[in-house]
């Protein structure tokens, strides 16, 4: 990597953390504000602060050495480091009720997500050029090929069957595809979700034909195999002269782009957990070198594949704050869930010793993405 692709990539990927850690604690620090929560500190990294200012409202802004994440810190009378005046009471976040709590913990994720929509609508607004959604020839072994997907077929229609079954096959109710960007996330959805769908297909002669992949016949996901291939269902490969460009109005970008993010969403949360099932491996993890890598190849391909990067990212890790670990979002959205069910709080002692727990469970996980990073960049 020459000096000017290596500025690019650190750039890059100092410009990610930024943009994603920043709207992540700015979802909490906004819902908190609008609650009524003073706000001690906004920080964005960790470490020795570089910059610090001081607002009339007493939030202290924060920019520090390591940009590895970010933190906002409320005025709370949980923690035995502040001492809350009576006058100030009001203003501390355990002294609101449960549904304002709960509301400011998941705010940070909830921007995430409307990050990741706004992107998405930027990126349809100027337009993009997709890949045509005409297919290449199956693998003799694959499902399409039994079905009788031949080179060169276009999807032009899609459909979901939960049934499996061929009764619901009739002219109505199929979604335009337009492109292989687009048909590629619904092929995920649906061998994520072992949804049975309907493909229809104009051949290159012109004719119309539907071919039903039943949910029962589709694939299992693994750590081993590409489901692509077993399906096989693939993209012919077609010169740029003959990619489609989509652009849509403001109002059907947005819907667009909240259809594409709700999609993205079932398909990662399957994969996490197959985290849990063995379906998805451990090896897949990546950490900061793998992110910085996809930064400043996106970056450097062009604006719209960086803002694509972003907003997958940022659904990445409104996804990652969402699991229920301890000095997670998820962590704090369980204990209230806990304290709506059981009618009172967890112990501050209990939640500290969760705490420890989910501290190793991060750092461990934290530790095997980075190895996975060395082992896929720095093995000969």
């Amino acid at each position: 990597m020459n000096p000017l692709q290596t500025l690019i990539t650190l750039a890059a990927f100092l410009l990610t953390l930024g943009v994603l850690v920043s709207f992540h604690e700015f979802g909490h620090f906004l819902v908190a504000r609008l609650c009524g929560v003073r706000v001690l500190r906004f920080a964005l990294g960790f470490g020795k602060p570089l910059f610090t200012y001081v607002a009339r409202n007493r939030t202290e802004w924060v920019v520090a050495t390591i940009p590895l994440g970010g933190y906002v810190k409320l005025l709370d009378g949980r923690d035995i480091e502040q001492r809350i005046s009576e006058s100030e009471r009001f203003e501390a976040f355990d002294a609101k009720p449960l549904w304002q709590r709960s509301l400011i913990v998941a705010a940070g994720p909830l921007a995430n997500f409307i990050l990741a929509v706004a992107l998405f609508a930027i990126i349809y607004i100027s337009g993009v050029a997709q890949l045509p959604a005409r297919l290449d020839a199956p693998p003799e072994t694959s499902l399409a090929a039994d079905l009788g997907v031949i080179a060169g077929d276009q999807v032009v229609g899609w459909k979901s069957i939960p049934d499996g079954s061929e009764n619901a096959l009739n002219a109505e109710g199929f979604d335009a595809i337009p492109s292989w960007n687009i048909l590629r996330w619904k092929l995920l959805d649906a061998v994520t979700g072992r949804e049975g769908f309907v493909l229809e297909l104009r051949n290159p002669s012109g004719g119309h034909s539907f071919k039903v992949f039943k949910g029962v016949d589709l694939p299992q996901i693994s750590p081993e195999s590409d489901p692509f291939m077993a399906l096989g269902v693939r993209p012919l490969p077609s010169p740029q002269s003959e990619w489609l460009k989509l652009q849509l109005g403001p109002l059907d970008a947005l819907v667009y782009a909240s259809e594409r993010v709700w999609l993205i969403t079932k398909v990662s949360t399957r994969l996490m957990l197959g985290l849990f099932t063995g379906n998805t491996s451990l090896k897949q993890l990546g950490g900061p070198l793998s992110i910085a890598d996809m930064a400043g190849k996106s970056a450097q391909i062009g604006w719209q594949p960086f803002l694509a990067f972003l907003a997958l990212m940022s659904i990445s890790i409104g996804l990652l704050n969402l699991v229920p670990l301890p000095m997670l979002d998820g962590g704090q959205l369980l204990y209230d869930a806990w304290e709506l069910v059981a009618g009172k709080r967890i112990s501050v002692s209990m939640q500290e010793q969760l705490q420890k727990v989910g501290f190793f469970l991060l750092i461990s996980l934290s530790l095997l993405a980075l190895f996975n990073d060395l082992q896929r960049y720095l093995s000969p």
